[in-house]
Formats: structure tokens, C-alpha cells, sequence
């Protein structure tokens, strides 16, 4: 969702006019307190107010938040190989899913890496997160020693196909490193309460959380080789869907496959177009995901 915080195509940055200052509530101190790039205040030294739009100029911050706002989230960064996200989200913005999601054009800027990556960045270069990663403490003996110093985040970066093969040990370090109990319940979800809670929130996203709704837990990948592609649209478009749930709740793991193999698929099941457009996104996404790789969490 970094995408959403950062201008497009690396346009200017200006913090949201709603976003500059705190309004006070009725009965408080009367005086506005502004954000500011290190710091909030209320009245400066000579007197004067500054507010977070004079000061975004001269911050490194590329996004449209106040430095002040995001240290007080605990942020972690969720990755999918472009391999795998770019041909996925394609298929949201084309018949007939397109009527569901509302998405019915395809656009290469918002794959969302570039704008990942510079706010990771960002937020390490502030000390919001790190300098340690989740998972990869080396020689911890205990908890005490595993857990970063006082008033420090650890960088917790989550590959998707790390979580697809490994959920329970994944999910069990997320939670360590946020500072939440751990309960393989949390990778279940098959109550009616589940599926309503579930519907509430991804109703806002209609469309794009189809299998989601359609399970009722998380378990571990298998690996096994991949079949060829079909060589009709309906029938690549079904086995496209399957082989989509079974990669996200617990069923086989595909082999990886070439370039060949996945231009043809992409061929197959979009259209000699289509597949160009996604191959030139996948590439171009490729050495940010891969930036972000090194500081994802092992288990």
C-alpha cells in the first residue's frame, strides 16, 4: 500500500494539507500544534508556527505523511515476487474480474516496489526501523538477547512465498517481533464469525479477496513440478484460478519456471499483449523486490 503514500512516477512531495498540523479539541489549549520533520511544536523560539509544508522541501521523506506520524507505526513489509504479483494483479483489472474489482485498466506504475522501496529506506534512515531484522538475530540464546534495544523496531520484512511454505514459523516470528503472543489458531479461520469479520474488511476491496473468503486456514506448500500450459483461454483461466488457491491456502508449490515457460503462460492465458506488458513490469520490478529480499525474516 506504499504506493498510496508516495506521489506517482517520483512527482514532488508535499505533506496532505490535513496531515500538517493537529487541530485542538473544544476545551483544550487553544494553540495549534504543527508536525514537523524531527519534532512537534507548538509555539517556536521566535514566536512563529512552521508547519510540516514549509519544512517538506528540505526532508528526504517521500511520502505524503509527516515524519512525526509514521514513527508511531510499527511497520511490516509484505513481499511477492513480481513473477507472481504482476500476472495476479493483471487478471483484477481484465474480464471478468474487472466488473468485480472496479479495476478495468492495467497500470505498470502501480506495481507499488519502487515506492516500497524508498520508504523502507526512508524509515531506516530515521532509525524507525532497524538496524536489527526479524529472523535473522544471529546466535540468539534467549528472548532478552533476541529483542531489539529500547525504543527500537525491528526491520520485519515477510516474503510471501516464505509465509505460503512456512506460515506457522513465519507468523510465530512475526508475532515475537511485534511483541504479540503466538496461537496457531491465528492461521485458522473457519467460524461463521471468521467469514463475516473477513467479509467486513475486504468489502472495501471487492473482487481481489475471492479465495481468501473461500478458505478456512493457512497450511504449508508442498513442492511438486509444474504442468504445462493449456492452450485454451478458458481452460488456462481455470487452472490459473486453482492453481492460485492452492499456492495461497495450503496446497502444492509449482516448480519454478523459465522465462519460456512463463511468457508462455502469461500468453496463453491474457493475450500476446498482455503478456508483454507484464513481462516488461516483472523486470522492471525485479531488483527492488530483490533489494527487500535481503532483509526479510528466516526461519
Amino acid at each position: 500500500m506504499a504506493y498510496y503514500l508516495v506521489p506517482p512516477d517520483r512527482k514532488p512531495v508535499s505533506i496532505a494539507p490535513s496531515l500538517s498540523r493537529i487541530e485542538r479539541g473544544v476545551g483544550t489549549n487553544s494553540n495549534e500544534q504543527y508536525l514537523t520533520n524531527d519534532r512537534t511544536n507548538a509555539n517556536s523560539d521566535d514566536g512563529k508556527n512552521t508547519s510540516q509544508l514549509e519544512q517538506s522541501a528540505k526532508s528526504s521523506n517521500p511520502t505524503v505523511i509527516p515524519e512525526a506520524i509514521l514513527k508511531r507505526f510499527h511497520f511490516t513489509f509484505l513481499i511477492r515476487h513480481p513473477r507472481s504479483s504482476i500476472p495476479s494483479y493483471y487478471r483484477c483489472t481484465v474480464p471478468p474480474l474487472d466488473e468485480a474489482t472496479g479495476f478495468y485498466n492495467f497500470m505498470p506504475s502501480e506495481a507499488g516496489y519502487d515506492e516500497l522501496r524508498r520508504l523502507f529506506d526512508y524509515l531506516r534512515s530515521l532509525g524507525a526501523i532497524g538496524p536489527n531484522v526479524a529472523g535473522q538475530t544471529e546466535n540468539k540464546t534467549d528472548h532478552k538477547e533476541a529483542s531489539e534495544p529500547a525504543g527500537k523496531v525491528q526491520i520485519c520484512v515477510i516474503d510471501a512465498d516464505d509465509l505460503l511454505d512456512r506460515p506457522n514459523e513465519i507468523v510465530e516470528t512475526f508475532c515475537e517481533s511485534v511483541g504479540m503472543k503466538y496461537d496457531p489458531a491465528m492461521l485458522v479461520w473457519d467460524s461463521e464469525e471468521d467469514l463475516r469479520h473477513a467479509k467486513q474488511d475486504f468489502a472495501k476491496w471487492n473482487g481481489f479477496h475471492e479465495d481468501a473468503l473461500a478458505s478456512s486456514s493457512l497450511k504449508p506448500r508442498q513442492h511438486v513440478s509444474s504442468p504445462g500450459p493449456c492452450h485454451r483461454y478458458l481452460v488456462c483461466e481455470a487452472c490459473y484460478l486453482e492453481e492460485l488457491r492452492a499456492d495461497l491456502f495450503g496446497g502444492k508449490k509449482k516448480k519454478v519456471k523459465s522465462k519460456h515457460e512463463e511468457d508462455t503462460e502469461w500468453h496463453e492465458t491474457f493475450g500476446e499483449e498482455a503478456a508483454k506488458i507484464i513481462r516488461e513490469t516483472v523486470d522492471a520490478n525485479i531488483s527492488d523486490y530483490e533489494y527487500l529480499k535481503q532483509f526479510a525474516m528466516k526461519v
